[in-house]
């Protein structure tokens, strides 16, 4: 029985993350915002007793995929198997313990995915319509949307998704993109009517409000804000199957070069793994009502578990919900978003590679360091002075310390503890605290603060022995000194319990100095865990400092990747399609002044200006917030598109596009006269 699920008294947990795509490798991102914090918890509910079932898995069929095969000249299957095997040594060497990692290509859940999929079929619960979706008539195919790019109508990124925009993390439908192309041949896609089937999300609307708004408000603040604004938006029905020749085959006879959507496909993988791992008992699982369902994800797969996929079991109709989907927001790199195209990313099979034996040290980094409520940032140099300043100097060393010193003074045997003065009294108090204190916070999913209550305990350690000084009484009252001793020993054996889910190589490694069996979660919080006379192992670090020469290495490596990236873009951007003069011709240009300017509420990248062009005074909404405070533009002369036709931004009329240049690494400048301009002036 855990803390907080005393009420509830769940007798089992299925535990899931997010599968992520088999084209590429894991970096740290996705390590900081799924897989540790998912491995703290199941770790810390084994500990406490039960029964868990923990998930994992490669999503093999999404769009990324087919692009990477693209990329590298060979098939969506080469490239599965491949990165596949990687993803699942890597997280078998960090020492993840998913109970099964499996991957969304094997046979069984080709077979439960398709059988899902007929039971919703079968019983009606599909829609199906005709729609019109973006075709690419050079290359013969519709668009996945991933397939389109274009200017995102939020923020004015023109390196946008059909699905979403990377650059203000909105949700898009491809034809919401401003100059749509295709990423296959670079044209401009044309509307091909085609035939789907859809999940009516609309018919779930009213559930879903119930469940969530109603009985979820204890949901992380981001994840019921997200819920809150799609379902206050209304729902539309959602397409299960796309016109892919990559995917499970959509088991109809009229649905000839159609697979099952990946957004329908992956979650059913949960399901698939459970029953390669438990074929027999898989209901219990999934189905039972004491069992408690947990996603672990990002927040870019919110809408995912908590719309899309409840909706799904829902309409199945025997499947339980599930109770918590604590995502994470986006952890970036060096002050830049982590990007697998850019090789902008810290890759988990190379650290294991540079930093062996080291799991433990970006465990606990990524953990104190974890996007929980907002996103934030990875530096080589923080991990660099975390290892250094805390793992070493604070739990290290005390472990360190009273290893040695017991085995100075009392050759390596636990010594007695005699009779206890008011700061004794009072320690021993503080660590009976500390079990439950991290217990409910890894059951309230803050694995932050449960990470830094872990370090209060080795910082109390320290003070404690620090502040006893047993190395000076040992002359004069050794009594006193194997009190101290015997209690800074029993701090070590409380660390050993609950560093476990944090940094389970380092808590393994200590309790074979203390000589202690694996031990209970509700072991920990007293001071009788060492048996007076018990022999100790002699100390061995439990961590090691790390040097400028190897947080270099890696800024070295990254800068290299930043070189590498920027010369690729300047050699592989092809040049748009050849436009006629005429066309050329029917843009108005003007030089333009900017009067005012202003940031856009609740935005990142958006400024709101207001421009004399000479022909009227105008409001543009320009993407630019990231590079130009609204102070240092004013009364700036620039080139103004003013024939654009007027686009609703955030709620505001933009009349015109403001030009801008654009290099390799994003960064931006205006496209302006070289002297002053008369307002108006055309621009040939």
């Amino acid at each position: 029985m855990t803390y907080t699920d005393k009420e509830k008294k769940f007798k089992r947990f299925t535990v899931t993350t997010a599968l992520p795509y088999a084209n590429g490798p894991i970096h740290i991102g996705h390590m900081a915002g799924v897989y540790i914090p998912a491995d703290i918890y199941c770790r810390y509910l084994r500990m406490m007793g039960e029964e868990v079932l923990f998930i994992g898995g490669s999503d093999e069929h999404g769009v990324p995929v087919t692009i990477r095969a693209k990329k590298e000249g060979c098939t969506p299957q080469d490239v599965v198997d491949r990165y596949h095997n990687i993803i699942k040594k890597s997280f078998e060497e960090f020492g993840t313990s998913f109970d099964i990692y499996s991957r969304t290509t094997s046979n069984i859940h080709q077979k439960t995915a398709s059988d899902f999929f007929l039971k919703l079929y079968n019983e009606g619960k599909f829609i199906e319509q005709t729609s019109k979706q973006y075709y690419d008539e050079q290359e013969q195919t519709f668009l996945a949307d991933r397939y389109i790019t274009g200017t995102c109508p939020i923020c004015g990124n023109e390196r946008a998704y059909g699905d979403q925009c990377e650059s203000c993390g909105s949700s898009l439908n491809a034809t919401d993109l401003i100059n749509p192309k295709s990423a296959l041949s670079g044209n401009v896609p044309v509307l091909k009517e085609t035939k789907h089937w859809f999940l009516p999300l609309n018919d779930y609307e009213s559930f879903l409000k119930e469940w969530i708004l109603e009985n979820h408000k204890e949901w992380k603040t981001n994840v019921y804000g997200q819920c809150k604004s799609w379902l206050d938006n209304g729902l539309q029905p959602r397409a299960v199957t796309r016109d892919l020749d990559w995917g499970i085959k959509v088991p109809l006879k009229d649905a000839e070069g159609k697979v099952l959507y990946v957004w329908f496909d992956a979650p059913i993988g949960y399901i698939s793994n459970t029953i390669e791992y438990d074929k027999d008992n898989w209901e219990k699982w999934w189905k039972q009502k004491d069992t408690k369902l947990v996603h672990f994800i990002g927040k870019d797969n919110i809408v995912f578990h908590c719309i899309v996929f409840p909706s799904m079991l829902k309409a199945a109709g025997d499947y339980i919900l599930p109770e918590n989907v604590p995502a994470n927001e986006f952890l970036n790199l060096e002050g830049d978003k982590i990007s697998t195209s850019r090789n902008w990313a810290v890759w988990l099979n190379e650290y294991l590679e540079d930093f062996p034996n080291k799991q433990d040290v970006l465990k606990y980094v990524l953990c104190a360091n974890a996007p929980e409520t907002k996103d934030n940032d990875f530096t080589w140099k923080d991990f660099q002075t975390r290892n250094n300043s805390e793992l070493v100097a604070i739990l290290g060393n005390f472990v360190n310390r009273t290893i040695v010193l017991t085995h100075k003074y009392f050759n390596g045997k636990v010594p007695a503890k005699n009779e206890l003065n008011e700061l004794d009294k009072q320690t021993i108090e503080e660590i009976k605290l500390y079990p439950e204190k991290i217990g409910t916070l890894i059951e309230n999913y803050k694995f932050r603060d449960a990470l830094f209550e872990m370090m209060n305990l080795a910082r109390l350690g320290n003070k404690y022995l620090t502040e006893n000084e047993p190395w000076k009484t040992f002359k004069t009252d050794i009594k006193r000194t194997e009190t101290v001793l015997n209690i800074s020993l029993q701090i070590c054996a409380n660390l050993a319990i609950l560093m476990e889910p944090f940094v389970q190589f380092s808590a393994k490694k200590l309790q074979q100095m203390l000589n202690l069996n694996s031990l209970k979660w509700f072991e920990a919080g007293n001071c009788e865990l060492l048996k007076v006379g018990q022999e100790i192992q002699p100390a061995e670090l439990l961590f090691e400092r790390i040097e400028d020469a190897d947080i270099q290495k890696q800024l070295n490596k990254l800068e290299a990747s930043k070189k590498a990236n920027a010369i690729n873009n300047a050699e592989v951007t092809p040049q748009k399609p050849n436009v006629s003069f005429e066309d050329f011709s029917a843009m108005d240009i003007r030089v333009g002044t900017i009067l005012e300017a202003e940031k856009v509420t609740k935005t990142k990248k958006l400024l709101k200006l207001t421009i004399d062009t000479g022909i009227d005074k105008r409001t543009i909404v320009s993407g630019i917030a990231e590079y130009f405070s609204p102070e240092e533009i004013i009364g700036k002369q620039v080139s103004v598109l003013v024939n654009l036709a007027p686009k609703n931004l955030k709620g505001i009329e933009s009349q015109g596009m403001i030009l801008m240049a654009e290099n390799a690494d994003g960064e931006l400048c205006f496209v302006e006269p070289q002297k002053q301009f008369k307002n108006g002036s055309t621009i040939k």
